[in-house]
């Protein structure tokens, strides 16, 4: 051997045939998650499949705020009180939409609707949102009484129980909305515009603000002289 290098002393493994994954349970594991799925349909009918509904929310941090996601619960705000923004900015434009969905936060989570009572409304079309997706949740909830014959107020009415069926599926899936591009015909001023000087002499006059502002107060006080 020469020079400093390593001295060969491999390790091979000699058992590695005691190591292999295999994946022979994937068909019967995928007949146990079907079977499971049904077991779970029936125990929880007649409500959705799916879960309770939950609210439209975006990602955090800068990162991943451009994508929508299910949150974890409604807000009381949205809810109930309609207060999504502070009184100072409540006008006669927004307090139209200023107006919640009129659920209780204790009968919510009886009829379906998750609830968050740590959420905070940050924005205006978010709270909206969220309102008119509570309102379509109850347009189309049918709520079987727990007595059949002690029928309680807010109970659906004997015909729509006859024809409910219970929904297997996503429920009111959430939907990116893809953004619109606006065509323009391109013009004369357009293509004589030269973009490149317009950003090079824009970020000069940002660099030399403080420079020219000085010169400009010190020849002020040399007129004054």
């Amino acid at each position: 051997m020469k020079h400093n290098n390593v001295i060969p002393n491999g390790h091979f493994k000699k058992h590695w045939q005691n190591y292999v994954k295999t994946w022979f349970n994937q068909p019967a594991r995928k007949a146990r998650r079907r079977n499971a799925r049904q077991q779970k349909a029936i125990k929880i009918f007649p409500r959705p499949t799916a879960g309770p509904l939950r609210p439209v929310v975006r990602g955090q941090t800068l990162k991943y705020n451009m994508k929508v996601r299910a949150g974890r619960g409604f807000s009381l705000e949205e809810l109930k009180s309609g207060l999504c923004v502070p009184l100072s900015q409540i006008d006669d434009t927004n307090l139209q939409y200023n107006q919640a969905a009129g659920i209780a936060k204790k009968l919510a989570p009886t009829i379906g609707i998750a609830v968050d009572h740590r959420r905070r409304n940050s924005s205006l079309e978010g709270f909206q949102k969220n309102v008119q997706r509570l309102k379509t949740f109850k347009a189309k909830l049918v709520v079987f009484p727990r007595r059949a014959r002690k029928v309680k107020a807010g109970d659906s009415s004997p015909e729509e129980l006859a024809t409910a069926t219970q929904v297997t599926g996503p429920f009111l899936p959430i939907v990116s909305e893809k953004p619109t591009i606006e065509l323009v015909k391109v013009t004369e001023d357009m293509k004589s515009f030269k973009a490149y000087d317009k950003l090079r002499l824009e970020r000069t006059n940002a660099r030399h603000v403080g420079v020219r502002a000085k010169r400009a107060a010190e020849a002020e006080k040399e007129e004054k002289k």
